[in-house]
């Protein structure tokens, strides 16, 4: 491949995450409407032209859950974007073929509410159904492509869950 069509020198697309998390140490999980096989993941999209990343992951949390802003405590973000790479098969059939992966911000957000706030059934679903999961769990539920990635999420925002 060369010039455009080589994804090398296509952009990441800018999204958040959010590691939504009860007490008990689980994460919130989302079984992924559009895939075939057992795909989870935690609420996360696009960032919006002009909107901050905070912003967005709070967006993305009410439009894939139902959980409003105000049953959630932002306690705090990854130091740094963190990337993942689409595979072959899914390069040039996602987001338009305009993105060769994701860059995103992910935040640790507590979860204040009950589980009968949240409501999977919005707009535009993604999720099928959900969960509360461990993360290790987790890890072994996402794609094996964001695999790399939910272990540096991990890695870095489960000390939130401590405070």
């Amino acid at each position: 491949m060369t010039g455009k069509t080589d994804p090398m020198y296509l952009p990441y697309r800018p999204g958040a995450g959010v590691m939504l998390f009860r007490p008990d140490g689980t994460v919130f999980a989302g079984k992924r409407i559009d895939n075939k096989s057992d795909a989870w993941q935690m609420p996360q999209g696009g960032i919006d032209f002009g909107e901050l990343p905070e912003e967005a992951a709070l967006r993305e949390l009410t439009e894939e859950t139902g959980i409003p802003a105000s049953k959630v405590t932002v306690l705090g973000q990854t130091s740094d974007w963190l990337r993942y790479e689409l595979p072959d098969e899914l390069l040039g059939k996602l987001w338009g073929g305009k993105y060769r992966g994701q860059e995103q911000m992910w935040f640790a957000m507590r979860f204040l509410g009950e589980d009968s706030d949240v409501d999977i059934a919005t707009e535009h679903a993604e999720f099928s159904e959900w969960c509360w999961m461990k993360p290790a769990d987790m890890i072994e539920k996402i794609v094996s492509f964001k695999r790399d990635l939910y272990e540096a999420i991990f890695a870095e925002l489960t000390d939130y869950m401590d405070r």
